[in-house]
């Protein structure tokens, strides 16, 4: 029976309603209806304090309004309190493009949160049963979700400072009814429920039929299924998190840079969920419509022989191979040139944090590594000229006859294509290229008379940020 269900799986997800205040949402059909009864007749023994929310979606009318008075009604005779609230759904479609079910369910959620917010309730509790959670996890796997979204409907989650419970996700839409008749509950059947325009309403005639005649209980099994799935999923990401840590070059909003190397030699589980935290933390929950396939594309971008590549995903998305990093960014990566001069020993720092300085120096340090470079104090004239690549940049290279083109240089040295616009170069004032730092020195570096004195170049570069998705 429904009660022997529902005492169950309460008892199981160690949810007591002792001395708690419960909202239910309540549409008017017959699975609300059965949860708001049930719960009524535990509000005494209990010691629960009880109230009904109803939001009327403006669907249909007259209609849909009359549902609202209907569990209005039910409330009043058993002393529930009751509120409820009209929120004119078709015309939040027409200004948003949602699609009906979707804009329905956030002006739902909106009017609980205000009233979990406003009374302090300890539980909403939604009729969500066994039938919906086949519905939902069949869809999902059909549309390919991944990861947590392949578990279905929880049987619980925080919400407004309170918990969502679902008590009727043990039982069947057949226990529900049964309820019902037993109890003479009076519900309201929505008829769009009929309509085969929604996909769950296809799932619910078509496929649940089979899958019942099949095993009547295959609900409770579909419910072990959710539990399990969603179990492992906390599980794993909890170790995705962890090792993603050691991978990620830098975050900031909008943007993620990965160690394409160190993130390839993870466990592939731990790859697809470390992908999956990277959407998560970008899109913050913003596009539902991420599925496997989205999953797939990026670490097949990562494990492709070429060294570039880009991925565009949903929302504006975008992923950018270059060597030996991805990064994940929002519109179009680019970044502005600069051309900064200093006339004479001192610091500055460029757009993106980094810092060059210049300082005189007697002698020159031995070891110096590419952060660092000595030029002849006489053989170079102020100012000195920092600013980014331009087409056709030569210079000389320390040890090497002739001149190199930096964009070869670059390539040489896997410089990925989103740094090289505004990797530092510094000119003097004739023009001539004495260093790129951090890659390669002139042939001026350490030249000329000791005697005569050095400048000093130093690069120093602003630290990246990791930490956690």
């Amino acid at each position: 029976m429904l009660e022997d269900k529902t005492e169950e799986i309460l008892k199981r997800k160690s949810i007591s309603l002792e001395g708690s205040r419960v909202l239910v949402g309540v549409s008017g059909g017959p699975d609300s209806m059965a949860l708001l009864h049930y719960l009524w007749e535990k509000k005494k023994p209990l010691g629960m304090e009880l109230a009904a929310a109803h939001v009327d979606h403006m669907f249909r009318g007259d209609e849909s309004l009359d549902d609202a008075f209907f569990v209005k009604g039910f409330c009043e005779e058993r002393g529930i309190p009751f509120a409820m609230e009209r929120a004119d759904v078709p015309e939040i479609i027409r200004q948003t493009g949602k699609n009906p079910q979707e804009a329905a369910r956030e002006a739902r959620y909106r009017f609980f949160q205000g009233q979990m917010k406003k009374h302090g309730y300890t539980f909403l509790a939604l009729a969500h049963h066994g039938d919906d959670q086949m519905e939902t996890i069949l869809m999902r796997l059909t549309r390919g979700s991944t990861g947590r979204g392949r578990a279905g409907i929880p049987f619980m989650r925080p919400f407004e400072g309170g918990i969502i419970i679902r008590p009727f996700l043990g039982a069947s839409r057949e226990d529900i009814i049964d309820f019902c008749r037993r109890k003479g509950i009076d519900f309201r059947i929505d008829p769009s429920n009929e309509k085969d325009v929604y996909s769950r309403n296809r799932f619910r005639k078509t496929i649940l039929p089979f899958l019942k005649k099949e095993n009547p209980l295959v609900h409770e099994h579909f419910q072990r299924y959710s539990e399990e799935t969603e179990s492992d999923e906390a599980f794993l990401e909890e170790l995705a998190a962890s090792r993603m840590v050691t991978v990620i070059k830098s975050r900031e909003r909008g943007k993620v840079v990965l160690d394409i190397l160190a993130f390839l030699g993870m466990p592939m589980p731990l790859q697809r969920r470390g992908i999956q935290l990277i959407l998560n933390y970008l899109y913050a929950g913003r596009h539902a419509s991420l599925a496997a396939v989205h999953i797939d594309q990026v670490i097949s971008l990562l494990n492709r022989p070429h060294p570039s590549g880009n991925l565009d995903l949903p929302g504006g998305l975008t992923v950018t191979r270059s060597y030996s990093e991805c990064i994940f960014h929002f519109g179009r990566h680019e970044k502005l040139e600069f051309r900064i001069e200093m006339h004479g020993p001192g610091k500055v720092a460029l757009p993106n944090g980094d810092v060059i300085s210049i300082e005189r120096a007697r002698s020159v340090e031995q070891g110096a590594g590419q952060g660092c470079a000595y030029l002849p104090a006489l053989d170079i004239s102020f100012p000195l000229i920092i600013r980014t690549k331009e087409n056709g940049d030569r210079m000389t290279l320390k040890g090497m006859e002739g001149t190199r083109k930096l964009k070869d240089i670059f390539i040489d040295n896997k410089v990925p294509v989103s740094d090289r616009k505004t990797w530092p170069v510094i000119t003097d004032s004739t023009g001539r290229i004495v260093w790129l730092p951090g890659l390669k020195k002139s042939a001026l570096d350490s030249a000329g008379n000791p005697e005569e004195g050095y400048l000093k170049l130093l690069y120093i570069k602003e630290p990246t940020s990791g930490g956690h998705m």
